[in-house]
């Protein structure tokens, strides 16, 4: 992965941006989309040459003041500039970010207590790199026909790598996208976790990740729906519900599509009132 995301972002918003949108003229063909690195620095108020060094990582050191001319520069929002600005504070200095430490893999037991109370409901655990690390039966159950119970269980190689992926997922593209979207966010709040690295490094490999993988808000999106032709159930829609844990899990609940139908409220324990 690259050393500097900061570095990666100015560039990427850079190229996303019209002259017009900026009010200058738009006439004339250019090299390159977006504005150019003088346009910038003037708008910036810092010469072409530091925002050069910026964009190529060799500095990685702006002062918030910089930081904040850049963001006006470069038209951020509010959730933008806090991205910009989280980008800024750990490029290359990753080994004091949060997340150095290895990532716990053991769920705690009331994190399982918590899987078990949702039962019979799909909910899992994950961890920093879409990993599964803990199901409860209903999960599992759901899961195996899908080929999510082969190992590696990880969302991310279940898309890219697994062909029942391709064959099941209805919107598969979306949820790719969504996947990479979310490997991207874990990157930039543990930038030290080596593991992580690793399962990025290795889904870099695919060409199809790769095309994927770039800049990109660290604002969580609205979540991506999976629209399943499962084996056994047919053509069922999934949303979920997350929640987080204070160590580095997420709880994920699976909703099926139909179980939300039949009740006007969120409920969380799905046939029983159909049978009653």
């Amino acid at each position: 992965m690259s050393g500097n995301r900061f570095a990666e972002f100015l560039v990427a918003r850079r190229a996303e941006l019209r002259p017009a949108d900026v009010g200058l003229p738009g006439a004339g063909r250019r090299r390159t989309p977006g504005l150019r690195r003088e346009e910038v620095a003037v708008r910036a108020g810092v010469s072409v040459d530091y925002l050069a060094r910026l964009e190529q990582g060799r500095d990685i050191n702006p002062s918030l003041a910089i930081v904040d001319a850049l963001a006006g520069a470069l038209l951020l929002d509010d959730a933008q500039r806090h991205h910009f600005g989280l980008l800024a504070l750990t490029a290359g200095r990753e080994e004091r970010c949060p997340g150095a430490h290895a990532p716990a893999r053991v769920v705690p037991e009331s994190v399982e207590a918590i899987l078990r109370a949702l039962d019979p409901t799909p909910a899992f655990v994950l961890g920093r790199g879409l990993t599964v690390l803990a199901g409860n039966p209903a999960w599992e159950e759901f899961a195996e026909p899908l080929g999510l119970l082969e190992h590696p269980a990880d969302l991310a190689y279940w898309v890219f790598r697994n062909e029942a992926a391709h064959r099941v997922l209805r919107n598969r593209a979306a949820v790719a996208e969504a996947f990479t979207a979310m490997l991207y966010r874990a990157s930039i709040r543990w930038p030290a976790d080596r593991e992580l690295r690793e399962i990025i490094d290795d889904l870099r490999q695919l060409p199809e990740f790769a095309q994927r993988w770039a800049p990109r808000l660290a604002a969580r999106p609205a979540p991506t729906p999976l629209r399943l032709e499962h084996p056994v159930h047919g053509a069922v829609t999934i949303t979920a519900e997350t929640l987080e844990t204070q160590g580095d899990h997420t709880v994920v609940v699976w909703l099926p599509d139909r179980a939300l139908a039949r009740e006007p409220g969120l409920r969380l324990v799905r046939d029983r009132a159909a049978n009653e």
